[in-house]
């Protein structure tokens, strides 16, 4: 049996989101540390190959730092934001990271899984599925992640994975969650079906209502939300342009460009408005609970908050001290 011990904190839970483009290895344990004296209990670390744009300039590979993270902090529950079982990593490989990464840090690990995006998958000179045939892959990926898990000896010879006599030996005695990426109703559903919470890039009740239709009523809501704190409302707006212009892409598009510099293009074009939209920005912790609150509205029950830029002690600190006391009740 699955145990959701890191799913769950008590009540609406604030989330700290570990940004692996943005930050080199050692700055992202810092920052993990930071987090837990802050008093945050939950993290997410991307999973990604390459940044958003060449400014980022960063891209740790997720298994290397998880060993890491496990042992630079002691109560912090952390989870993959999120792994794409595509073409750069087999399903076979994801659960035997994820396997250990539970062993070294036992209830706090749990294993966020999504459909991906081109920007991490082109590398491997496949051909990128579309969005149907890639949600398919992740729903044969998390079964025969759970198979493994399982202690089973897996052998698949037809989908989209081949497994010869295939099992896992060094296993959790209970397996971690699986925390299913969605950005739609279809990717909800299959949460729903399939996983033991579903996360979203942005509040989404629509995302919710469909994940619990089809199975996920009770379970886990996990969300990310931008932010960009800073003494001063302009230096924030500058930070989150110069750091994550790509906020400002549609969802649709941003799993199809291939390279950093095709992101760095487009972003060219667009203005502040736009790339600014959906962060929250500047020193004011009215604003901050204002946007976690709609998020709870929503009908999530954690919210991962996702500092843009360099300044993540300030950030910390401003969550101690202002954000944490205003959302306690």
């Amino acid at each position: 049996m699955v145990s959701t011990d890191a799913l769950v904190g008590d009540g609406l839970e604030l989330g700290y989101w570990l940004s692996s483009e943005e930050h080199a290895p050692a700055a992202l344990i810092e920052h993990a540390a930071a987090a837990e004296r802050a008093g945050i209990r939950t993290a997410m670390i991307s999973d990604h190959y390459a940044p958003w744009t060449e400014r980022q300039g960063q891209s740790a590979f997720v298994w290397t730092m998880l060993g890491a993270l496990a042992q630079a902090t002691s109560d912090l529950r952390i989870g993959t934001g999120v792994t794409a079982a595509v073409h750069r990593m087999h399903p076979l490989v994801i659960a035997h990271a994820a396997a250990t990464t539970e062993v070294l840090m036992p209830g706090r690990f749990f294993l966020g899984l999504g459909t991906g995006e081109r920007l991490n998958e082109d590398v491997m000179g496949q051909r990128w599925p579309r969005p149907a045939e890639r949600r398919a892959m992740l729903e044969e990926a998390v079964d025969l992640v759970r198979a493994l898990w399982d202690g089973e000896t897996v052998t698949r010879t037809d989908g989209h994975f081949r497994v010869e006599r295939a099992r896992l030996y060094t296993r959790p005695a209970v397996p971690p969650p699986i925390v299913v990426s969605a950005s739609g109703r279809r990717s909800a559903q299959l949460a729903g079906r399939r996983g033991d919470a579903v996360l979203s890039a942005k509040p989404d009740s629509d995302v919710v209502d469909a994940f619990e239709a089809a199975g996920g009523d009770g379970k886990p809501r996990l969300v990310q939300l931008h932010v960009c704190w800073a003494e001063d409302h302009e230096a924030a707006r500058r930070t989150v342009r110069q750091w994550w212009p790509n906020g400002g892409i549609p969802g649709a598009v941003l799993g199809e460009l291939a390279r950093p510099a095709e992101f760095d293009q487009l972003v060219q074009a667009l203005s502040d408005e736009a790339i600014q939209h959906a962060v929250v920005t500047g020193p004011d912790p009215d604003r901050y609970v204002d946007a976690v609150t709609r998020a709870v509205a929503a009908g999530y029950t954690t919210v991962y908050l996702h500092q843009i830029g360099p300044d993540q002690r300030g950030f910390l600190d401003f969550v101690r001290r202002e954000l944490r006391p205003r959302l306690s009740g």
